[in-house]
């Protein structure tokens, strides 16, 4: 029989307490253990202890007793399991369970020590799904993840890691992360975590640069590297995001190139008309002022002075006829509507994003923002599209020189129909041809401004703003411009700097119709 004190002492345990005999037969139920399994002690007492578990420990546990008794045999007694039990209602719940044997004068009894983790096992579930959804998220990040120690050895490497530098997850699993990287990182980076550790400095934690990495094979790469620190159950972690930059600078680099290529053309285009136009312009009167001179030469060397005024005439006719020649040199912006080019109906919106793109390939160093307005309407316009995104090019790159230095650098690029150019010179035409309106094509700056004997001389050919420009620029666009049908002029804005404005006539609908 239990002592009376020892069955107050059950009663006040929060775990649950079982003492049978030998044959399993209940002798004692503390109150912690009625509530668990939801029998009564009353209810209990005298009966075989197996009725607390399920199939199949149920069936097994006379054996066990009996071998135990006859053997000396401990699969519980003094060691301890993870077990289940059931309850009244037919619920099973996990459970730990810790045997003893009371040494005592008479019968062998057995104490059994029960502990409910049901909330032990749903956390470790929990933590196991939540370990689970990580795992998938990492598998499906684009971007590489590594987790690093204090000592820079890798903890953890995501399949995307994996197929970035070629190497499976098992192979670099507790080797340095250096492993990962071309000299001189590799031979720096040990120095630089004891340093971080030691003084907190940090050069890419929280920060990120662009640096190279190293493949299995070998080869070297550009990447972008984002660094965060963690502390975890009291061990510092370091999480590194690796994003490849191979195919983004290959883009960059064929951006740029285009761009020399588009500028290449521009110039080529340019100069070629420029060539025809003068070759062609510059050929009358320059062979009149050799003619006149000749003739001019031969009056004089004849003896007689009645002459005197036929040589004279034609010295003031070469010298008209090179005045001439000049005018043709200061009339160059039209050099463009006297030859031919390659014109097609082009879709406006399209072409001024293509423009604003190249246009801007290294400008984001410079600190600009754009900001680009389209009706996206898909208007078309029958134009050279190399010449105008000349014209393009050469507003937007003069825009972003002019902003340097500014605290806000911010430019505009505006495309809107417009039946009439309302605040264009007056030379502009009043209707597009079929009335089908124009393009009007605005780019703003924030830079310096313009002053008025700038405005008052911004076209004239030779004549820049830039400490080193050829003055030709604006110039050159705006005959481009005027030959399209079109007009060009500066305005200055409300945020004090510039906007140069243009238009192009636009195709009747009709005819975008049938065009598309």
């Amino acid at each position: 029989m239990l002592s009376p004190h020892f069955r107050a002492l059950m009663d006040t345990v929060p775990d649950g307490v079982i003492v049978i005999d030998g044959q399993g037969t209940i002798l004692s139920f503390n109150p912690a253990c009625e509530r668990l399994f939801g029998w009564t002690a009353a209810e209990v007492m005298g009966r075989n202890v197996k009725m607390l578990m399920p199939a199949p420990y149920q069936g097994e546990h006379d054996q066990y007793l009996a071998r135990y008794r006859a053997t000396g045999e401990k699969r519980i007694i003094g060691i301890g399991r993870e077990a289940t039990g059931l309850r009244r209602d037919g619920t099973t719940f996990p459970m730990e369970l810790s045997v003893g044997e009371a040494l005592q004068d008479g019968p062998t009894a057995y104490i059994g020590i029960i502990r409910d983790i049901s909330d032990r096992r749903a956390a470790e579930q929990a933590l196991r799904n939540r370990e689970a959804r990580l795992a998938s998220i990492i598998e499906t990040i684009p971007d590489a993840l590594i987790v690093i120690d204090g000592q820079g050895l890798i903890r953890s490497f995501s399949p995307a890691a994996q197929r970035l530098f070629g190497y499976a997850e098992a192979e670099v699993q507790g080797r340095n992360v250096s492993m990962l990287m071309p000299s001189p990182y590799r031979e720096q980076h040990d120095q630089y975590i004891a340093r971080y550790l030691a003084t907190g400095e940090k050069r890419i934690i929280g920060v990120g640069r662009i640096v190279s990495g190293q493949r299995r094979d070998g080869t070297v790469f550009p990447m972008e590297l984002a660094v965060g620190a963690v502390d975890l159950e009291g061990e510092r972690l370091f999480t590194g995001f690796v994003h490849d930059l191979t195919e983004h600078q290959a883009v960059e680099r064929r951006l740029q190139q285009l761009q020399a290529e588009l500028l290449h053309v521009g110039r080529v285009s340019v100069m070629g008309q420029l060539a025809s136009a003068l070759a062609h312009e510059l050929n009358q009167p320059l062979t009149a002022v050799v003619n006149y001179i000749k003739a001019s030469l031969r009056l004089l060397e004849r003896p007689e002075t009645v002459d005197m005024p036929l040589a004279r005439e034609a010295m003031e006719k070469a010298s008209a006829q090179a005045l001439r020649a000049g005018q043709i040199i200061r009339r160059l912006r039209d050099f463009i509507a006297k030859g031919g080019t390659d014109r097609r109906a082009e879709s406006l919106d399209g072409l001024i994003e293509e423009a604003a793109a190249l246009a801007l390939v290294g400008a984001r160093e410079s600190g600009v923002r754009m900001e680009l307005r389209l009706q996206r309407q898909d208007l078309r316009a029958v134009i050279d599209k190399i010449q105008i995104q000349q014209v393009l090019l050469n507003l937007i790159r003069n825009a972003v020189e002019a902003m340097e230095g500014q605290p806000e650098r911010i430019l505009s690029i505006t495309a809107a129909p417009i039946a009439v150019p309302a605040t264009a010179p007056a030379t502009a035409p009043a209707t597009a041809p079929d009335g089908a309106g124009f393009m009007e094509i605005a780019v703003a700056d924030t830079g310096h401004g313009l002053d008025d004997a700038t405005m008052a001389r911004l076209f004239q050919p030779f004549v820049s703003g830039k400490e080193r420009g050829m003055g030709v620029g604006l110039s050159i666009s705006r005959s481009i411009v005027e030959a399209h049908g079109g007009r060009l002029w500066p305005e200055r804005n409300e945020h004090g700097g510039a906007t140069f404005r243009f238009t192009l006539p636009l195709l009747p609908e009709t005819e975008r119709n049938h065009d598309a």
